[in-house]
């Protein structure tokens, strides 16, 4: 192989030329993470069950929702909790490698069987299926710096314009809002109800039948009598607006013309839909929402998106309505990210200094200066294909293997160098000479160098998750120098270098 490219110096060169475009259009596409992915793929589900105990939640929902789980695909195993305001959570656990958008749709295949037998109120609220990471990538809060709203407002704002539009972000999972929408609130007086011998079933029954959403349709409409050309659509105001007119919903008509109304036995307002959280934020009302990271996603990316997002949407906010981030993790696995490039940057001038030091020579220099690049970049390629990602493990497993890729090149160069110095030799000839002689201790020590990282990627569980990365990282550096060390840098030394008696 070294003496086809000697011959052909150009197909070498357009081999690196496609090896280096490919890098540098993967490095961006590469997702960016503090650490790699530790933790198999999970999938949450949320249900609602206002007023329902513990016990309750558990009996008729959880329990209906996790036999059904059990014959998922890949299923490790699920956990499941619920508290006294009526929220359940199931978080399922997948096999590493699962597609967690297959699993979900697994997970809202099972729900839909199960769903008939679920509550209606559970059903009318809806249950969710998301499938996020385990921590959380920010918080986002609103805070009112006047005073003038509440967290219930901001709560119901956050909710209705922001949610979805977060949601809605490349890269978000799960956007879980530390508060509530606002609802109508119904505070019963048990005495007054007692008086008035009445029962919170018959405050339910009344609320149901006037507070409906009607389809009246149409008055005119065909089949109509002869000479009729119009029709019109019938308006019916059938779901209320206000405290007061919830306030007038009648309980019971009585003999003598008189009526008990919602109003006489509870007190109807417009709060929050729930009251399980409270936020405070320098002092100040506000509201706060957690962001949750989908599987594999570029964590420094979807933060920009997020922030841009955000200043596009605070441009309709109320006035004295200001958003902020409290808790970002970007911040560390940027700065984590930059010390390692950092020292990367440093690794590589050092090496390439004391080549010069030793070698004596910018051309000599010049070529393993050509060659450590390209392999590094070719390793982001393979990076991409395999799902890896920029995080500590991968980069400094690319900064160990600088010393390791300019071996190869150095190899060659000294070589042919020791060879025209002692041979007398041109360029060409000492560089296919040298070949025939170092091609098999070059193929020789890369397999060495091979074996010895990559059975440490083979291990199960979440140790051969954890330095898989960095194994392959290394491994697949070190293939890539050294072909290059056959292909590419035979090249360059049989074009750039010069016969040693015309060295200056």
């Amino acid at each position: 192989m070294p003496q086809f490219f000697i011959n052909r110096p150009v197909f070498a060169w357009v081999i690196a030329i496609f090896i280096i475009v490919s890098g540098l259009l993967a490095i961006p596409k590469l997702p960016v993470a503090l650490y790699p992915s530790v933790a198999p793929p999970t999938i949450t589900i949320n249900a609602s069950y206002p007023g329902s105990t513990p016990e309750t939640m558990n009996n008729s929902v959880i329990t209906l929702i996790e036999r059904e789980l059990s014959s998922a695909k890949h299923v490790l195993y699920y956990e499941s909790s619920s508290d006294t305001s009526g929220m359940a959570s199931i978080t399922v656990t997948f096999a590493p490698g699962t597609d967690p958008e297959l699993a979900q749709v697994d997970v809202q295949n099972r729900i839909k069987v199960v769903e008939p037998r679920l509550p209606q109120v559970v059903r009318q609220n809806g249950l969710s299926v998301e499938a996020s990471g385990a921590n959380f990538l920010m918080i986002v809060g609103l805070t009112s710096k006047d005073g003038k709203l509440t967290d219930a407002d901001l709560s119901d704002y956050f909710s209705r314009n922001l949610s979805e539009e977060l949601r809605r972000v490349e890269g978000v999972g799960r956007v879980q809002l530390f508060g509530a929408e606002k609802a109508m609130r119904i505070w019963i007086d048990p005495v007054r109800l007692s008086q008035y011998r009445l029962s919170v079933s018959d405050i339910n029954r009344a609320v149901s039948i006037e507070n409906a959403q009607i389809a009246p349709g149409r008055t005119g409409d065909s089949p109509a009598i002869p000479g009729q050309q119009v029709s019109y659509p019938l308006l019916v105001t059938g779901q209320l607006g206000s405290p007061e007119a919830f306030g007038h919903i009648t309980l019971r008509a009585n003999p003598d013309g008189s009526r008990v109304i919602l109003s006489d036995v509870a007190r109807v307002e417009l709060g929050s839909q729930s009251y399980g959280f409270a936020t405070r934020e320098n002092g100040h009302v506000s509201t706060a929402a957690a962001i949750q990271l989908t599987p594999g996603a570029n964590a420094v990316k979807t933060a920009d998106r997020i922030r841009q997002r955000l200043n596009e949407l605070s441009n309709a906010m109320p006035e004295g309505m200001t958003y902020s981030i409290p808790f970002d993790t970007t911040p560390f696995v940027k700065i984590s990210i930059e010390k390692v490039v950092h020292t990367f940057i440093e690794a590589m001038v050092l090496v390439f200094l004391v080549m010069y030091l030793f070698l004596q020579n910018i051309r000599y220099t010049f070529i393993p200066a050509i060659v450590a690049p390209i392999a590094l970049l070719g390793t982001f390629t393979v990076m991409l294909l395999s799902g890896f990602s920029d995080n500590v493990l991968t980069m400094f497993g690319m900064v160990l293997a600088i010393g390791i890729i300019v071996d190869d090149a150095i190899v060659v160069v000294e070589n042919v160098e020791r060879i025209m110095a002692e041979e007398g030799l041109g360029p060409k000839e000492a560089t296919r000479k040298a070949m025939k002689e170092i091609t098999g201790a070059v193929i020789g020590i890369t397999l060495v160098l091979s074996a010895v990282f990559i059975p440490m990627a083979m291990a199960s569980g979440s140790v051969g998750t954890i330095y898989r990365q960095f194994t392959l990282t290394m491994a697949v550096s070190v293939l890539i120098s050294a072909f290059l060390a056959l292909s590419l840098t035979p090249a360059l030394c049989a074009t750039l270098l010069r016969p040693v008696n015309q060295h200056a």
